[in-house]
């Protein structure tokens, strides 16, 4: 299901039918693994199963998630973009990540204000939390760009690792 299209992207949920081996690729890539986490995904079937428990189940219990992000013009699909409802912080949180060959060319910033877009004019979310690690500084370059302000460190429960926490205030 397309959720929305910019100029050079198609943004759309997760399909395990067709984003399996996508999926697998992305969540094994160094940047997701240094930036985001080691999720112990190892297998088209692990990978499937991720999809259906994290990405499809967000879809099913919030109304949104992250979303595929597609190369319009080759129908590829090169990261994820949308909002995640987490643990210990009370707003949704924007989250994005792209494999590492399609980094730099600003399909990041194209997807994530679509969806901060999509979010505030369809899904009605007031303000949005997004969270980096300590040493992410591109993925805080990206948020300030986008709006975003810095407020400051944060551990999430079950966590002991310190991140940053940016917030972007509710349209007016």
């Amino acid at each position: 299901m397309i959720i929305l299209e910019t100029d050079r992207l198609t943004l759309r949920e997760i399909d395990p039918s067709v984003d399996t081996e996508f999926i697998l690729e992305l969540l094994n890539s160094s940047g997701f693994i240094k930036y985001i986490g080691d999720r112990g995904v190892r297998t088209l079937d692990q990978s499937k199963d991720f999809i259906e428990t994290r990405f499809r189940k967000s879809y099913a219990d919030h109304g949104y998630g992250l979303y595929a992000v597609d190369l319009k013009a080759a129908e590829t699909p090169i990261g994820i973009c949308g909002f995640v409802n987490r643990d210990g912080l009370p707003d949704a949180d924007l989250g994005f990540a792209l494999l590492p060959q399609f980094e730099k060319q600003g399909y990041a910033f194209e997807s994530a204000a679509a969806v901060m877009q999509y979010g505030r004019n369809v899904l009605g979310l007031g303000r949005v939390l997004a969270i980096t690690s300590i040493d992410n500084a591109a993925s805080g370059r990206l948020l300030e760009k986008l709006g975003f302000t810095f407020d400051g460190p944060i551990a999430l429960p079950h966590s002991d690792e310190q991140l940053k926490l940016f917030s972007s205030a509710p349209a007016v």
